[in-house]
């Protein structure tokens, strides 16, 4: 009795800090995530100011482009001997381009306070302010940076620094949604006015077109391309890699449930996958078919999109998605099936990534042919 006693004691104790341990665990979190991101930015604004101190020497060279080469060897063997690591010559011209870019990009970030003083040097409280005064400019890492800086097309290069940031994508995310040609996939479902936005906004997601890829790429999974599996394989794999699934399907996607079952006039009936999109506020149904598509299967899709929509969803939520993920899509298929209103799409999934020159020929090719039809509209 006694010990049980004690126990319950240091239980009630326990709970009585619960709200202050919660109060201060938030504290420590918030200020080590704030020091890491300013850690980040004064090493990316320093990169900057570099870059600009680079740029400026050069121009007081007669040949500029000699000059600039022996000006990086020498500046490169001096830092590294007094700082070490990071300030090789290749990281010193990855600095120069970045400010190049950057500068032409947003001209207000080089006019911002960059800690100097009247006397030429930097003052620590000076370096804080500029810090805080460009957080807006640069919220990514310099390896985020840099690896930006390989992309070559500065409209893929801002669609993808602000996807990066309004998603919190690490530098492996980022790089691996680079390298399946996200893009270029959602490019090719857009028209003229869309693709520039994508450019300027990133990925918007106000209408269910605005969430289909084609194709999905779903590498991840661990599925050979070439062995046999069954539909049933391939929904178990989405499951065990979910948060990586969520992440290709995009923006806004929550998971409710794997085989849903709903029943009608005494008969069951299964929707592989269920998920609700906080953005568009509906539900969205993924069915999957390793097979080719079919037109049964896209009347089987439409009435579960029916019920839901009678039977499951709320008045002031909208109508539900059905999405069917096929290894061969048939778009004249889907459209002389299913009424033109319809929510029900038809998408196509591949398990190894893409070839971004494929994908980008397509993107010139859907391009010439957009702009033909553009000028026999006039």
């Amino acid at each position: 009795m006694a010990e049980d006693k004690n126990r319950k004691i240091i239980q009630n104790k326990n709970d009585e800090i619960l709200p202050l341990l919660s109060e201060v665990r938030n504290l420590i979190i918030t200020a080590r995530k704030t020091a890491a991101q300013n850690i980040n930015t004064l090493q990316v604004l320093t990169n900057f100011e570099i870059g600009k101190l680079i740029v400026e020497n050069e121009q007081l060279g007669d040949n500029r482009a000699e000059y600039g080469k022996q000006t990086l060897k020498d500046l490169s063997k001096s830092l590294a001997k007094e700082f070490g690591r990071g300030f090789s010559r290749r990281n010193l011209e990855y600095m120069r381009r970045f400010y190049i870019e950057y500068k032409k990009r947003a001209p207000a970030i080089s006019q911002t306070a960059s800690g100097k003083l009247d006397d030429g040097t930097y003052s620590p409280s000076k370096i804080t302010q500029t810090v805080s005064a460009q957080l807006s400019h640069f919220d990514l890492s310099w390896s985020h940076y840099v690896f930006l800086m390989g992309i070559k097309a500065r409209d893929e290069r801002r669609f993808y620094e602000i996807e990066s940031t309004e998603n919190s994508w690490s530098l492996a995310e980022l790089k691996r949604q680079s390298n399946s040609g996200l893009y270029e996939r959602l490019a090719l479902s857009r028209d003229k006015e869309g693709v520039r936005d994508l450019s300027y906004n990133g990925q918007r997601i106000t209408k269910p077109e605005d969430m289909m890829k084609n194709p999905l790429v779903l590498e991840f999974l661990g599925l050979d391309e070439k062995e046999k599996y069954s539909e049933n394989d391939l929904e178990s794999a989405i499951i065990d890699k979910l948060e990586h699934f969520l992440l290709e399907l995009g923006k806004g996607f929550l998971f409710e449930a794997r085989q849903k079952r709903f029943t009608f006039d005494s008969d069951h009936y299964y929707v592989d996958l269920v998920f609700y999109n906080r953005l568009l506020r509906c539900y969205v149904l993924i069915d999957l078919k390793i097979g080719k598509l079919t037109h049964e299967n896209l009347g089987q899709m439409q009435m579960y999109v029916n019920y839901f929509d009678r039977h499951v969803k709320l008045d002031d939520e909208n109508l539900t998605i059905g999405i069917i993920l096929c290894k061969t899509n048939n778009d004249a298929l889907v459209q002389l099936t299913l009424p033109e209103n319809t929510n029900v799409y038809a998408s196509r999934y591949q398990l190894y990534l893409p070839s971004k020159e494929e994908l980008r020929q397509k993107l010139i090719e859907w391009s010439d042919v957009s702009m033909e039809e553009i000028k026999e509209d006039l």
